[in-house]
């Protein structure tokens, strides 16, 4: 039974070890000069790139490449993503360690959960071990439409973002999702080495606070992939935005599904390719 102080009974001095590993690295490489061939040393620090290993007692283990922080956020957004559970309600445990990284969890019923083989996510790949992508495409529920904004929130939120991404001023080497309201505030921020675990990291944030992301968006500091619209669509949001381009199978689904979809969204642009009329104004003519 859930304890309602806290609900997904999580180990609070495990989780405080958990997620506080150092995420930077110094290192001291050279820089050459490609003209001159001069080389200097030039102290720097890049992102930690790690192992996390999600237990889903009875179901099977999966291991994410990934920045070490947050993780039972990642490990909580994953489980959505990957359809294993449908709210925080159904996690009956979290325990996280972090040496090695290891969150261990027990949802209700992981014997309606079809447990895959043990697979290796990468920082890239999204869903690569998902045995039949499309199956859970056809799966996905369509969006609802109560979210409104004025063509403005996208620079808010956009810049929000890039204000808290502290890892990626610190090295360059990060990607970024920020959950925005209706008006441009962010409220839940995610931030890794992959596109994809950013995104889980956003939304498990939300799930943990017991916060609804029904009638917000997200920005994405990257593109635009099929993976990174149905991880939206699963979490319910209806604005799905970045800073670079959809592909062409992101453009299908959130037209079938009915969620707005913007690319390029950069300075005093951006591109709507689905669903326009959240966006005060911009569905004129269509």
């Amino acid at each position: 039974m859930l304890n309602e102080s806290n609900p997904l009974n999580v180990r609070p001095a495990a989780q405080a070890s958990a997620e506080t590993p150092e995420p930077v690295r110094e290192i001291d490489p050279l820089r050459i000069n490609t003209e001159s061939g001069q080389p200097i040393r030039d102290h720097c620090s890049v992102v930690v790139e790690d192992v996390l290993t999600i237990k889903v007692e009875d179901v099977g283990n999966f291991e994410l490449m990934c920045t070490p922080t947050d993780t039972v956020a990642l490990a909580v957004g994953f489980l959505l993503a990957e359809d294993m559970i449908a709210s925080a309600k159904e996690i009956v445990r979290l325990l996280p360690q972090s040496e090695p990284h290891i969150v261990t969890v027990r949802i209700e019923d992981p014997e309606q959960v079809v447990a895959g083989r043990n697979l290796v996510v990468t920082s890239s790949c999204g869903m690569c071990g998902s045995r039949n992508i499309f199956s859970f495409m056809e799966g996905l529920r369509n969006s609802r439409d109560t979210l409104r904004i004025a063509p403005s929130v996208f620079r808010t939120a956009s810049q929000h973002m890039c204000d808290r991404q502290a890892l990626f001023a610190r090295t360059g080497g990060t990607h970024a999702a920020a959950i925005f309201s209706a008006d441009g505030e962010v409220v839940s921020m995610g931030e890794d080495i992959g596109r994809h675990n950013a995104l889980d990291k956003a939304i498990g944030k939300c799930l943990l606070e017991s916060r609804s992301v029904q009638g917000h968006g997200v920005i994405l500091s990257g593109r635009i992939s099929l993976e990174m619209l149905a991880k939206a669509a699963q979490a319910g949001l209806e604005i799905v935005a970045g800073i670079s381009a959809p592909t062409s199978m992101a453009v299908d689904m959130a037209e079938r599904l009915g969620i707005t979809l913007c690319g390029f969204v950069r300075e005093d642009r951006a591109t709507v390719y689905t669903h326009a009329h959240r966006i005060h104004g911009a569905d004129v003519g269509a």
